[in-house]
């Protein structure tokens, strides 16, 4: 019963209201993207202070959704929708987009795009063989693509102990330093002790050995949407908790992953949260260091709403609290 309320939310906030007629829209392949400076004074959250933002619009009929965003150069970008499509653009300095490619994800084998197959949920970039790897919720697998994310290299189903439902599957991954790559899922196994995720000590598109089942306790801040390597090794994870006003609420924590181990409850310690004016469905989120700042990336999915906007904000991370302090 626990979860009906949650359910309902979620179907008010990002599903068709009854008795409303939907209509099939003429497909539109336009690749442009208008991007459209936010308006919001600099301000700070806790450790978290805004810098600048956008809302994007595009006439491209599979634009948005963003599930996960990458920064892939300085103001160049790599969002990916949970519709199975991509878009890579540079926000230029006049406030443009260049550079701009809207596309779909290759499926296996050839097959029919399907939603069940391409609801790509959480991304990991590699800057340096320009690889991606991406989470996908329906089929709960995770694939490695090439730099131009044409072709899978390889791809993986999450290990049997986790049945993982297919729609509160992988919806959060992140690459540590050391080469381990920890998922998140948004609301699988219904335990005491939280929700479950695994640390991989490999590729997680790769055969290769079974990864650490752990918990995560939120602890009251929602469930995670997406996940970051921070530069001091630890995990930075973005929570959406629903409710009336407003309808998003996005909370910012910190989990150290020197807490993960087989079966054990991980905790995480809040930094802050997106300022209400800017509230939306935030899933995706990227970390990198510029000029010795370190800033945090986040996009929203507008679930092809009219109500809602795909947003990319970028802020500050600051007087972050010291690995090991108290949670």
């Amino acid at each position: 019963m626990r979860r009906l309320f949650p359910a309902a939310l979620i179907f008010l906030a990002i599903g068709p209201m009854p008795g409303t007629l939907q209509l099939t829209p003429r497909i539109d392949l336009t690749e442009r993207v208008v991007v459209h400076p936010l308006r919001f004074p600099a301000s700070e959250e806790g450790m978290l202070r805004f810098v600048r933002g956008w809302r994007l619009t595009s006439p491209h009929s599979y634009f948005g959704g963003f599930s996960s965003v990458a920064r892939i150069g300085r103001d160049r970008f790599q969002l990916v929708g949970d519709n199975g499509y991509w878009t890579r653009l540079t926000l230029t300095a006049a406030g443009h987009a260049s550079d701009l490619r809207i596309a779909g994800l290759p499926t296996p084998d050839g097959r029919a795009r399907r939603k069940s197959m391409n609801d790509a949920e959480a991304m990991v970039f590699d800057p340096v063989s320009g690889k991606s790897w991406i989470a996908l919720e329906g089929i709960n697998q995770v694939w490695r693509l090439d730099s131009d994310l044409s072709a899978i290299e390889s791809r993986r189903k999450l290990p049997g102990g986790p049945d993982w439902p297919s729609n509160s599957g992988p919806e959060a991954m992140a690459r540590l330093a050391d080469g381990r790559t920890v998922i998140f899922s948004e609301d699988a196994d219904d335990d005491p002790r939280g929700r479950e995720a695994l640390l991989y000590t490999g590729d997680p598109a790769a055969p290769g050995a079974a990864p650490i089942r752990f918990f995560y306790d939120a602890a009251g801040k929602g469930l995670v949407s997406d996940a970051a390597a921070l530069p001091d090794g630890r995990i930075l994870l973005v929570h959406r908790r629903l409710g009336f006003d407003p309808v998003f609420t996005t909370i910012l924590a910190i989990v150290d992953p020197d807490d993960i181990g087989k079966d054990a409850v991980v905790r995480s310690q809040t930094i802050g949260r997106v300022p209400r004016p800017l509230a939306e469905n935030y899933e995706g989120s990227a970390v990198a260091i510029e000029d010795g700042r370190t800033f945090l990336w986040l996009v929203s999915d507008d679930n092809f709403n009219t109500w809602q906007r795909s947003l990319l904000l970028q802020f500050e991370l600051v007087d972050l609290p010291r690995p090991g302090s108290s949670q």
